[in-house]
């Protein structure tokens, strides 16, 4: 009689690991998403700082342009625009990257919470093995 009582304790307790790796992974995907949703606020603080600053260069070039007399017309005129066209260009670069890298704490997240339910079928594969093997 001891040996199923050894094995049922055996693998009452592999039951009670096995959970606490799953709700592990469960905390680890929330902390990742936290810490994604974090950048993300984070991100979007720099964009709005970067668009301010370049909106305060662009009115100030316009202000310069009028106060010199010049006309928005020709190179000076042409200059401008194809620097604002730079700047969107590299403010598109920077809002992908912070977007990949949002992406990529979501997949960690998912990533955390399928190795525990793996690490939790393992050891409820080894916990009934090692009681089989008791009993």
């Amino acid at each position: 009689m001891a040996f199923p009582l050894i094995a049922a304790l055996m693998l009452g307790g592999t039951a009670v690991q096995a959970y606490g790796q799953i709700e592990a992974g469960k905390a680890q995907e929330q902390a990742i998403k936290a810490q994604a949703e974090q950048e993300r606020l984070a991100a979007e603080s720099r964009e709005l700082e970067r668009q301010q600053k370049l909106n305060a260069a662009l009115a100030a070039n316009t202000v310069a342009m009028g106060l010199s007399g010049k006309k928005a017309e020709g190179t000076d005129a042409s200059i401008a625009l194809e620097s604002s066209k730079q700047v969107g260009l590299s403010e598109s670069v920077m809002g992908l990257g912070e977007r990949l890298a949002f992406a990529q704490k979501q997949r960690e997240a998912s990533a955390a919470v399928t190795g525990s339910q793996y690490a939790a079928a393992s050891t409820l594969l080894s916990g009934a093995t090692k009681a089989y093997q008791a009993a």
